[in-house]
């Protein structure tokens, strides 16, 4: 058969348009929208685990990128990207979009060394010392309330029940402080519970920021630390943090600023 030449133009376009019309999943009131999206969005889906690419997957966020062109387009016919407080979160969400890439950038330049991690974790490991402290404590505004609640606990009165007018969390529980390092605590509060045997109550009032603190030593042990693969993870994320905190600075201290 032998096409005439308006057939055989016809037939030339409908073959030349067909890789074009392949790049698209669909056309919404003549508004394509790529495959290229949703191969985006399909990617996002698979890489947070919870579902694998699949037909069903695909076809669903097909229709989801339908929907929302419906409703962008439903949108801007209504104005509703003109308007100012619309216009300010766009704005945001572009700044946090384009910050949150240009970091994410910096720390594949720059990730953490394993190297650095050990020295985070045996700089943690020496802070929290050998020995941890079960202590209970009963913080006061004044030197004078501290002593007069000593002078009760010399005169038989239970130290928990006293606790109940700490002037902090731990009131409720009869003033205790769980187990910790000395290191957790203000210098002052720490370098008076070290200096207690189990059992023992501070005799003279403790000063610290906070007020002043009666502090009674119930109980020390061996400190037990988690080995270092365990937390490995959590140490990398504390340093990338820190890291960026630090790109962070640098360049604000680049920055004019008026």
């Amino acid at each position: 058969m032998i096409l005439k030449p308006a057939r055989l133009i016809l037939a030339l376009l409908a073959v030349a348009a067909v890789p074009a019309f392949a790049q698209n999943v669909a056309t919404v009131n003549g508004k394509a929208i790529p495959s290229s999206r949703l191969d985006q969005v399909v990617k996002q889906v698979v890489a947070q685990g919870k579902q694998a690419d699949s037909p069903q997957l695909r076809e669903a966020i097909k229709k989801d990128l339908i929907g929302r062109e419906v409703l962008i387009q439903e949108a801007d016919k209504q104005g509703y990207g003109t308007r100012a407080e619309i216009k300010s979160q766009i704005d945001n969400a572009r700044q946090s979009i384009i910050i949150n890439a240009l970091l994410a950038d910096y720390v594949k330049k720059n990730p953490v060394k394993d190297a650095e991690i050990k020295a985070e974790y045996d700089k943690f490991k020496a802070q929290a010392g050998d020995k941890e402290y079960h202590a209970r404590h009963i913080l006061v505004a004044t030197e004078a309330e501290a002593k007069d609640i000593i002078a009760k606990l010399k005169g038989g009165a239970k130290f928990e029940e006293l606790a109940k007018v700490s002037k902090d969390g731990s009131a409720a529980n009869g003033g205790d402080l769980d187990w910790a390092s000395p290191a957790s605590y203000v210098k002052p509060f720490s370098d008076a519970m070290v200096a207690l045997k189990p059992g023992q109550v501070t005799q003279t009032p403790v000063q610290s920021q906070f007020g002043f603190h009666v502090i009674k030593l119930e109980e020390t042990r061996a400190t037990k630390l988690p080995a270092l693969e365990e937390v490995k993870g959590q140490v990398a994320e504390s340093l990338q943090q820190k890291k960026l905190a630090t790109y962070r600075d640098e360049l604000m201290k680049k920055a004019k600023v008026q």
